[in-house]
Formats: structure tokens, C-alpha cells, sequence
């Protein structure tokens, strides 16, 4: 962890003191500065922090930089100091020479300026509060030092109920934001700034030759994945996904060994995955480790992720992650490799096609979309009773909503009525709009095609608001490391001169990826849908009596707290999940993960009012 402040609005009569941090303590691997006006702490296993002439650096992640000077510092002394040798020569725009993961915060006592950084994906997250030129920073928002009080912020409640996470730059916290992913923020003469230090540039070259770009996918991945394991006991999830057992199976090339590969499966028809993961475990002959997930699991782990998060976090995955982890520490692993990021830089997700096929509406002629197409499919209710016709109005009905609000016409909130589930209170002191507006300025700032303007969208919204914390935090819960070799630079930036028909290939999904590996995958996992660890919740909900308890206890004391009316969460509870349980069972999900977060880190939070 790191964690601290410094207040720039005041002198350093002690600043020639800040020469070396105090040595780390053998019991917490703790180190820290403190002077008045500042304090910084780094605490645990991949932190770093240096000291030298007024300058202080605390780092956590895996950086590699691509500065000489500084790669040999950081080598020799720790990667604290290689930033400090970086940001010394390269004071402006440094981090074009850094790649992997990594959180830096760069304090000038002299000079009373700041820089917090965070990488591509915020695989290594950073908040922060500034007010009246105090800095606070921590790589979690509970653990951000305000000067005020801490006041959870109604807006990321209700963002958090739209997205079941809550997207950066905000957090749970009035006054605390998160960084971006790929931004850094900037502290000098008083003044904040936040702006980006990479941004992606999408390139559609006019003639690739795949065979090449196959060798070096291969080659890249390999490299990746070698990184990733040098020097640890690394294994790896395994889904049976082709993510996934591409890891595996490179993890076991790189090693020399049988990879360890750790799977979930769920006795529920429809969910249970396992039958690919073993496929893939035969294929690689690894060491494969197997466990089957109950409702009795999630009652008795509920409430321990749910508290662990620096803030709410709806994601159900991560239960059946924290678990693969468990088992993975248990057995002496220091360690697991996860495929995520494939789907997003290569075009996997079934969204993708589905937004081309309302994309396709917009080929045919504006005169005849307005004059002919819709006034015969939209506006003639007695042809609305033809099944044909009906199910072309609907078409055409969702290809009129623009992108990317267009993906989102299924979310819960907007489906059931936001005043149909959310006291007036709360809607009264929020903005309904600000999700749908912040998604609209991400996805504007990628000038591309449909496919990759959705795959920029994803890297923010699936990947590091989501995804990735998913991972980060149940391992760091376990108390495991964890990788994301398909996240590594040099294969981003593969991805983004691979051209749009090589990552969907009309409606064929990561066309580009599958035809790389084929031969090196299993033919079935080539062949599968994706799936991954999706949790049987809402069905289990509706037959097991103390998954059922807990629910309704938990959405009982939501109902105190006046954030949903009572009379929709009766509703959902006793109707609406035993009517349809993957699509309501969700909703409880989300619900039931803010009850208890809240429970946990703020449990006098309410609002005022009578309950509906």
C-alpha cells in the first residue's frame, strides 16, 4: 500500500533533511518519511520508496524503463529510485519511457509540486484529494487522509447502481478521485491539473501480411508471459476460454514445466464451463486444480469481499475468483497469471458484432430510412402484429439510439425506471444523466471505426474500472500476486496497427487472434463461446434458503438506509427474481454488494425521509 500527504502551500525548514527514508521493518515491510507538512508511507511487497535532496518517490507495480540510466538504478537500487533518476532527466513527459504496471507519486518538496501517475489500465490504481494545497494520495480511496471529514458522495452511489462499479475518475468519496487509466495529475503553483500520458492511436495499414503478424503475435505473447514468471511460483486461472489457456499454455512453455491452472465450476445447468478448461488442461498437461462453488460459498464470502473493496463493487465474478486465489496461495503460489484484455484488444466480445449489425441500418439511404423503412415498420400499429414486422421495428427502434448509449438499453436501472427504484431523496441530490454523458465524452475521444472506438470504450469501462480491480482485489484479499501478460505494451501496440477485418471479420470474433493460435489451441476452445466465470446467483437465489436469508436481510437494511424504495425491493425479492433469476438476480447482486460494503466502512450512512 501507499499512502500519505504532503501540503504544498507551506515552506520546508526541513527539506535538507529529506535525504533517506527510514529502513523497512522486518514485521510489516513498512517504510516511511515524515516531516512536518509531510508524510508518505509504503507498506507490503512490490512497493518501493527513495529519498534524495528534497525529492521523495513512492512506486508499487512492475514498471520497466526504457531510460538507460534509469533502468540500471532501478536494477541496482530499487525501481523508486529509477523513477527518481527518470523524472530528473525527463521532467517532462516521462512516462512515454516507462511501460508495465505501475502507481508513482513524485513529491518536490523544493519546488512544492506533485505528479501521480498510473499506467495504461490502472492495473495499479491511485487516488487522490486536493484542497487548499494539501495532497493526499493512497492507492485506495478509503485510505486517502482528507482534512475534512469523509462523506460518501450520492452521485457514485447512484453511478455505482448504473454500472455496478464506479468508473474513474470519481470514488465512493466526496472530494477523492481516482486517476484515469494512462493519466497522470499534475500539482504546481497551487494549481491541479489531470490529463493523459498515452493516448491510443488506431492505424487500418493497407496491406498486412498475416503469417508475419501471426510470428509475431506468437512471439509477443511468449515474451509477455516469460516476464510475468521470471523469479515467482506462477500458475494461472484457467476458464477454458481462449485467453485463458493461451496463458496456460505459454506459462508452460516458458517454465519448462507443467503450469498450475486453477478453474471454478458451478453445478448449474448452463454456467458450468469446466468440461473446456480441461480440455485445455490435457492439451498443456498441466497440473490442473478444479473447484466447484456453492451457494453456501457466497454466504459465507459475501460479506468478507464485499467489506474488502476500497469502495462499493458489484462485479459477482469476483467471489468465484477470490476463490481460485485461496486455493492457489494454499498451495504455496506467489502467483496467477490472468487472461484478461484479449476480448478487448482483439475484438471478442459478442457486443461487437451486435453493434455492427445495428451499425448496417445506417447503410442504407437517409431518404429511404425516413420516407419508406421506418414509416412502414414503425408507425402502421395494425402491421405491428405481424411477428416479422415487430421484430423490425425493434431492430430499427435500437439502431436510431447513438453509440454507445445504444449498448446500454438493457441496463437495469433504465429498463425498471430509476423512480420506480430509487427513493426521491437520493434522485433529487444526483444527476440522471451525468452516466450517459460521461460515456459519451470517453467514446468520442477515439476517432476509428465502430469496432475500435468500442474496443477504446471497453479498455476504460470493462478493463480498468472493472475487470481488472475484479482480479486485483480478490488476489490481494488471498494475499497472491497476480499478471496480466495480454495487457503488456508491446502487445497493445500490436493491437493497434492490427487492422479493424482482423479483429472482426464480419461478424467472426477476434478473427485475427483465433487464426494466430490455431494450431497451438485446442480445436474446441477455439471453436467455444465465450463464457468465463459467470455466477449462477439469481437461480441459486431462488432455491437456496440461506443465500435467500441473506439477501432479504440485506436488501431490508438497504431499505433503512433510504437509497431503493422498500416496495421495489419487496418486489424484486418476492416477484420479479423467481420470474426471470439471471436478469433480476443481478440487481440483488449490486444491491446486496453496497449493503454490506456500507455495513462494513460507513454503517451510519443513511438519508432522510420517509421510506416508500
Amino acid at each position: 500500500m501507499i499512502t500519505g500527504w504532503i501540503d504544498l502551500s507551506r515552506g520546508f525548514s526541513q527539506v535538507a533533511s529529506l535525504r533517506s527514508a527510514e529502513p523497512p521493518e522486518t514485521a510489516t515491510r513498512e517504510r516511511r518519511i515524515s516531516l512536518p507538512g509531510l508524510e508518505v508511507r509504503v507498506t507490503g511487497a512490490d512497493v518501493d520508496l527513495a529519498v534524495d535532496r528534497g525529492i521523495a518517490v513512492a512506486c508499487t507495480g512492475s514498471p520497466r524503463f526504457g531510460h538507460e540510466s534509469a533502468r540500471r538504478t532501478a536494477v541496482a537500487t530499487g525501481p523508486a529510485a529509477g523513477w527518481l533518476t527518470l523524472l530528473r532527466d525527463q521532467r517532462h513527459g516521462p512516462f512515454s519511457l516507462v511501460s508495465g504496471s505501475y502507481a508513482v507519486v513524485f513529491l518536490d518538496a523544493m519546488s512544492r509540486s506533485a505528479i501521480l501517475a498510473c499506467d495504461r489500465f490502472a492495473i495499479r490504481p491511485l487516488c487522490y484529494a486536493f484542497e487548499g494545497g494539501r495532497l493526499a494520495f493512497s492507492d485506495r480511496a478509503d485510505e486517502v487522509s482528507q482534512s475534512g471529514r469523509r462523506e460518501i458522495d450520492l452521485q457514485a452511489i447512484y453511478d455505482y447502481l448504473y454500472f455496478h462499479v464506479i468508473p474513474t475518475p470519481w470514488t465512493v468519496f466526496r472530494g477523492v478521485r481516482r486517476l484515469p487509466p494512462a493519466h497522470a495529475a499534475y500539482v504546481t503553483n497551487g494549481a491541479l491539473r489531470v490529463e493523459p500520458h498515452w493516448v491510443p492511436v488506431f492505424q487500418e495499414p493497407r496491406s498486412t501480411n498475416i503469417e508475419d503478424l501471426k510470428r509475431e503475435f506468437r512471439a509477443l505473447v511468449r515474451e509477455a508471459v516469460a516476464r510475468e514468471a521470471a523469479e515467482r511460483n506462477v500458475g494461472c486461472f484457467l476458464s477454458g476460454g481462449t485467453d485463458s489457456s493461451t496463458v496456460a499454455g505459454m506459462l508452460g512453455e516458458v517454465t519448462g514445466r507443467p503450469s498450475d491452472t486453477y478453474s471454478i465450476g458451478f453445478d448449474a445447468e448452463g454456467y458450468d464451463e469446466m468440461s473446456y478448461a480441461r480440455i485445455a488442461a490435457r492439451h498443456f498437461g498441466a497440473r490442473h486444480h478444479e473447484h466447484y462453488i456453492t451457494p453456501d460459498d457466497l454466504v459465507r464470502g459475501i460479506p468478507e469481499v464485499a467489506a474488502h473493496y476500497d469502495q462499493p463493487f458489484g462485479n459477482s465474478s469476483a467471489l468465484p475468483a477470490y476463490r481460485c486465489a485461496q486455493i492457489a496461495k494454499a498451495d504455496g503460489l506467489d502467483k496467477l497469471l490472468a487472461g484478461d484484455g484479449g476480448d478487448e484488444l482483439f475484438g471478442g466480445n459478442t457486443r461487437y458484432a451486435t453493434q455492427r449489425v445495428f451499425e448496417a441500418y445506417y447503410y442504407l439511404p437517409a431518404a429511404l430510412r425516413s420516407s419508406v423503412v421506418e414509416p412502414i415498420v414503425m408507425r402502421n400499429k395494425w402491421l405491428l402484429a405481424v411477428p416479422l414486422v415487430r421484430k423490425a421495428a425493434r431492430y430499427v427502434e435500437q439502431a436510431q439510439v447513438p453509440m454507445p448509449n445504444r449498448m446500454h438499453t438493457y441496463n437495469l436501472l433504465e429498463r425498471v425506471g430509476v423512480s420506480k427504484i430509487l427513493e426521491s431523496t437520493l434522485l433529487s441530490q444526483v444527476d440522471v444523466d451525468e452516466p450517459a454523458r460521461q460515456q459519451r465524452a470517453t467514446y468520442a475521444r477515439v476517432n476509428g471505426s465502430l469496432v475500435n472506438a468500442m474496443l477504446a470504450y471497453d479498455w476504460k469501462y470493462t478493463l480498468a474500472d472493472n475487470d481488472l480491480p475484479k482480479v486485483c482485489g480478490t488476489a490481494a484479499l488471498a494475499g497472491i500476486g497476480v499478471g496480466f501478460p495480454l495487457l503488456a505494451d508491446e502487445i497493445v501496440d500490436f493491437s493497434l496497427r492490427l487492422p479493424t477485418s482482423m479483429k472482426l471479420r464480419g461478424l467472426k470474433l477476434r478473427y485475427f487472434f483465433k487464426e494466430a493460435l490455431r494450431g497451438f489451441l485446442p480445436d474446441a476452445i477455439i471453436a467455444k463461446k465465450k463464457h468465463g466465470f459467470g455466477l449462477p446467483f439469481g437461480p441459486w437465489l431462488t432455491r437456496h434458503e440461506g443465500l435467500r436469508g441473506l439477501a432479504r436481510a440485506s436488501l431490508v437494511s438497504l431499505a433503512d438506509r433510504r437509497i431503493v424504495r422498500r416496495h421495489f425491493l419487496d418486489e424484486l425479492i418476492n416477484r420479479r427474481v423467481l420470474e426471470h433469476p439471471a436478469y433480476f438476480g443481478e440487481m440483488i447482486w449490486i444491491l446486496m454488494m453496497l449493503e454490506h460494503w456500507l455495513a462494513d466502512k460507513a454503517p451510519r450512512f443513511g438519508l432522510p425521509g420517509p421510506s416508500a
